[in-house]
């Protein structure tokens, strides 16, 4: 008797010093960031950006989110930077998972920035200039 291993996938996004790293497994749907479940997390708006490519592959694939479980872990940077690395790691993710071609180009025709990071930095303060 051989145990059939899960499928795992981890993937990471960045925005500027934002990090998150999302694990899919399959599961009962439970999407949770930084141990919060979805429904619960504030500001509203973060949240709603964090949900676009959820509900695009709802859309593209079909009933394929209630089936799989995402922990995010995410750090560094503001709010803002934190829900757009958040929303980069899951549309990875779920192109990863579903291995869809018509996902991808889903995300890429919507907005490029689902699928690849942003990794611009602020210009550091030179010696004598304004900031």
């Amino acid at each position: 008797m051989t145990k059939k291993k899960a499928k795992v996938v981890m993937v990471r996004g960045r925005k500027k010093t934002a990090v998150a790293r999302v694990r899919v497994k399959e599961g009962k749907g439970q999407i949770r960031i930084n141990g919060t479940p979805l429904s619960n997390f504030r500001p509203e708006y973060a949240k709603s950006m964090i949900e676009e490519p959820i509900i695009i592959a709802e859309g593209v694939l079909g009933n394929v989110i209630p089936s799989i479980d995402m922990r995010v872990n995410v750090g560094g940077g503001g709010q803002i930077g934190q829900a757009q690395a958040c929303r980069t790691a899951i549309g990875k993710a779920l192109v990863e998972w579903s291995g869809s071609e018509k996902l991808k180009r889903t995300y890429l025709d919507y907005d490029r920035s689902l699928l690849i990071d942003d990794v611009r930095k602020k210009e550091s303060k030179k010696f004598l200039r304004k900031g």
